[in-house]
C-alpha cells in the first residue's frame, strides 16, 4: 500500500490526521532529488575542466598535489547534503523533488521539521545508502509501519502526503475570496516566512478565523493588536489604515498556511 492514514495528537492536544508517503513516491521524489544533484556535479567538473589553463587552477590539480582534490571531494559532499538540509529547513520539509510529488517531512509531533532533525536525517542518510542504491532504507521504508528509514527514526521524523484545504471549503476562505486578495498581492520570501515559530502561526491562524465573525469596533482593535506583533517579524511595514492590516494579516496567513496548515 503507498500510504496509511496516521493520527497525531499535538502538544497542544489538537488532533492531526496525516498519510504517510510510501516507497513509490518517496523514491520518486529522491531520483529528481539526485538527479538535480548529478547535474550540478557535472556543471561543477565542466566548470573546473574549463579553467584548467588558469595558473592557479593549474597549481593545485599538478600532479601529486592533494589539495584539490580534497577540496573537490567537500564541496561535493557539502552540495548533497547541504542541499537537502537547506532546502527542508527554508521550504517547512520540502526539497524539490518532494514538492513536485506532494510530500514533506515533519516532526512526529505534527509540527515543522527543525533545522536540527534535518541534519541529524540527512547524515543518517549515509547509512541509508548502504550498500548501494539506498538498500538500507528502500528495506526500512518498505516493511516500517511509518514507512521510516533509519534517518527518520533517528531524528523524529516522517514523510507525510500534503493535502490542503480549498479556500472555498470554509468561511475563511469565502471571507479571503470576497476581499479579492490573492497571496501575489504580497511579496515575501521563504526566509520572511522562517521567522515565524509555532506560536505565531497559531496566533494568525487564530486570528484570521475569529476575525470574519467580529463586528468592525472588535476586529479592529484585534487586527492592531496582531499585526503588530506578527507584521515586523517579517518585515512587512505597517500601514497606517486599519483595513490595509487586515488584508496584510490575511494575505499572511495565506502565505504562511503553506509551510504550517498541511493536516487532512
Amino acid at each position: 500500500m503507498e500510504h496509511n492514514q496516521l493520527n497525531i495528537k499535538t502538544p497542544e492536544y489538537v488532533s492531526l490526521k496525516f498519510q504517510t508517503a510510501g516507497l513509490g513516491s518517496r523514491a520518486a521524489a529522491q531520483i529528481m532529488d539526485q538527479l538535480i544533484l548529478l547535474t550540478t556535479q557535472m556543471i561543477l567538473i565542466l566548470f573546473l575542466f574549463f579553467f584548467m589553463d588558469n595558473p592557479l587552477m593549474t597549481y593545485f590539480f599538478s600532479e601529486g598535489n592533494s589539495v584539490a582534490i580534497a577540496i573537490f571531494i567537500i564541496l561535493v559532499f557539502v552540495i548533497n547534503f547541504g542541499y537537502f538540509i537547506f532546502l527542508e529547513y527554508i521550504w517547512a520539509g520540502r526539497t524539490i523533488g518532494k514538492r513536485m510529488l506532494g510530500i514533506r517531512v515533519i516532526q512526529e509531533n505534527g509540527h515543522r521539521i527543525t533545522v536540527l532533525s534535518s541534519i541529524i536525517r540527512n547524515f543518517v542518510r549515509l547509512i541509508d545508502m548502504l550498500p548501494s542504491a539506498y538498500a538500507v532504507g528502500i528495506l526500512f521504508v518498505f516493511f516500517h509501519s511509518k514507512h521510516k528509514r533509519l534517518g527518520d527514526i533517528a531524528a523524529g521524523t516522517i514523510v507525510v502526503h500534503e493535502h490542503r484545504r480549498k479556500n472555498k471549503a470554509s468561511p475563511l476562505g469565502n471571507y479571503i475570496e470576497s476581499k479579492g486578495l490573492q497571496e501575489e498581492m504580497l511579496e515575501i520570501n521563504a526566509f520572511q516566512l522562517k521567522r515565524l515559530t509555532q506560536k505565531d502561526w497559531e496566533l494568525l491562524q487564530t486570528y484570521c478565523q475569529r476575525a470574519i465573525h467580529l463586528k468592525s469596533s472588535d476586529r479592529n482593535p484585534l487586527t492592531n493588536q496582531v499585526a503588530q506583533i506578527l507584521l515586523p517579524k517579517v518585515d512587512i511595514p505597517l500601514s497606517s489604515h486599519e483595513e490595509v492590516r487586515e488584508d496584510q494579516l490575511l494575505l499572511l496567513y495565506l502565505h504562511a498556511r503553506k509551510d504550517w496548515d498541511i493536516h487532512l
